[in-house]
């Protein structure tokens, strides 16, 4: 039998992250999984179906020292890193640009980008003292880090931002043997997503219904990055759902 593999996955109390967290876990790895709700966390691990480890670690992927801790315990429970999931993300609410408040903005930033920075750091520090060395990053990016969503401003750019880190995590890493990826989902059918089966803004500004998948299309595509040898790697993926307004004029 293969070693156990080790993943950190955030977000993982709802959604994407739960569902890619226990994904994992069925295909034999040992998952960490981080959230700010510790509850939630513990749904997560109760809804796994034996295999192995799940460690829930609440975790403010904002704060530096709540970063910190989620990957020493991780390390300190598993002994080594084999993949990251950058997945905790937050939206602001759908109003003009001019009318957010900068703590709105501030927070979308904290999460969505500072929160991936801080948690690569971690991890690269990890992969690159182990042995063996090196390891798997996966950022979640989103649609939105190719076009935006009316009324999306902070999230699109912290998406757009994404990209760069991703591709920075690539080049900076390499010779660690450490691989970094991103995937970019639109329209899985997750709570978060619930609205728009019912109706939101298009770029005309019309209201209109949108086509959502299931998410397990995004747990197996997560799945084919993480099963990649370190020597292969997917630097950016799009999965979404087929009718979804993405390609073309609104």
């Amino acid at each position: 039998m293969p070693p156990t593999k080790i993943a950190v996955v955030t977000g993982a109390g709802s959604g994407i992250g739960r569902a890619v967290a226990l994904g994992l876990q069925a295909e034999g790895y040992s998952v960490a999984i981080a959230g700010r709700r510790a509850e939630e966390l513990r749904k997560t691990a109760s809804i796994a179906c034996g295999g192995p480890e799940m460690l829930a670690v609440p975790t403010d992927v904002t704060n530096p020292d709540s970063v910190r801790n989620l990957f020493a315990r991780t390390k300190e429970a598993f002994g080594r890193l084999d993949l990251l999931f950058n997945n905790a993300g937050t939206f602001t609410p759908a109003v003009p640009m001019e009318d957010l408040t900068y703590e709105q903005w501030n927070n979308a930033v904290a999460v969505n980008l500072t929160g991936s920075f801080l948690c690569a750091q971690e991890a690269i520090r990890i992969m690159k003292a182990q042995d063996p060395r090196g390891g798997r990053i996966i950022n979640n990016g989103s649609i939105s880090a190719h076009a935006p969503r009316p009324m999306s401003a902070p999230y699109t750019a912290t998406k757009h931002a994404i990209t760069g880190l991703t591709k920075s995590i690539s080049l900076d890493s390499r010779a660690y043997d450490i691989a970094c990826g991103q995937i970019d989902i639109g329209n899985a059918a997750t709570e978060m997503t619930e609205a728009m089966a019912k109706g939101v803004r298009q770029a005309n500004g019309a209201i209109a219904p949108e086509p959502r998948m299931d998410v397990r299309h995004v747990v197996d595509a997560v799945l084919y990055m993480a099963k990649l040898p370190l020597e292969a790697n997917v630097q950016f993926m799009t999965v979404l759902a087929t009718k979804m307004p993405s390609i073309g004029r609104g």
